[in-house]
C-alpha cells in the first residue's frame, strides 16, 4: 500500500545537527526506502512517558511529514504531546545521542528522555 508524504507542516522540527544523523544512520543501517523517522511517546519512564524514535513503516493511524528529504512518520495521538518539539543531536564528551526539547512538558527526569504532561 503506497502512502502519500503530506506537506502540511510539521508538529517537531529536528535540527541540522538531527537531520545529519538521522541519514547517516539510514545509510549505515541500509534502511529500507519505504521507512521513515517515527516520532513519538509511549507510556514509561521515570517521569510517566517516554520519547520513541525508531524507524518504521507509515500504518493507517499515522500522518506523515517530509523533513528536508527526511519522511517523518508520527501516530495522530502522539502530536498532543509533541506539538512544538525539537529533536537535537549532541556528540560531546559527557553524551551522544538524540536530545528533545518539549515545550509541551510539565517536567523532565534527569536523563532528558522521560516526561509528564
Amino acid at each position: 500500500m503506497a502512502t502519500a508524504v503530506s506537506t502540511k507542516l510539521a508538529p517537531i522540527s529536528l535540527t541540522p545537527r538531527a537531520l545529519e544523523e538521522v541519514r547517516n544512520i539510514l545509510v549505515e543501517k541500509a534502511v529500507p526506502g519505504e521507512y521513515g523517522l517515527r516520532v513519538g511517546v509511549q507510556g514509561g519512564g521515570c517521569s510517566g512517558m517516554s520519547y520513541l524514535l525508531g524507524f518504521d513503516k507509515p500504518k493507517e493511524q499515522d500522518e506523515t511529514f517530509d523533513i528536508d528529504g527526511v519522511l517523518l512518520i508520527m501516530d495522530k495521538k502522539h502530536a498532543m504531546y509533541v506539538l512544538g518539539m525539537e529533536v537535537d543531536f549532541q556528540d560531546g564528551l559527557n553524551a551522544r545521542g538524540f536530545v528533545f526539547s518539549n515545550p509541551q512538558a510539565k517536567s523532565t527526569c534527569g536523563c532528558g528522555s522521560s516526561f509528564s504532561a
